[in-house]
């Protein structure tokens, strides 16, 4: 009759500490960039690559700088619009100054 080899017990492995959830911050969609900023007006020409209409909030970052704000009012060739779509170039009053080449989000 065959000798039976007892069976060693494996040592457990520790338990893994479970990561806690972390909500991730709905990513921002980038819609334009800051083009110029006339500082006698407070505005900032942005060209668009998505549209956006009046009420839309925008985040405005760069240099170290980030701010939100509703488009309360935007033009067109100095001309009041309601809306504007991608590949136009806006101009919007803004509450800081921006310099060119900032991101523009839709908050």
């Amino acid at each position: 009759m065959p000798i039976k080899k007892e069976k060693k017990a494996k040592p457990k492995k520790a338990a893994k500490p479970k990561a806690a959830k972390v909500k991730k911050e709905k990513a921002q969609k980038q819609i334009g960039t800051v083009s110029n900023y006339f500082d006698h007006v407070k505005a900032a020409a942005i060209k668009l690559t998505a549209a956006v209409k009046i009420g839309d909030k925008l985040k405005l970052e760069g240099g170290g700088n980030e701010f939100e704000q509703d488009i309360k009012e935007m033009q067109i060739n100095r001309e009041n619009v309601e809306k504007a779509k991608k590949g136009d170039e806006i101009g919007v009053i803004v509450g800081q100054k921006v310099r060119k080449g900032y991101k523009v989000f839709k908050a």
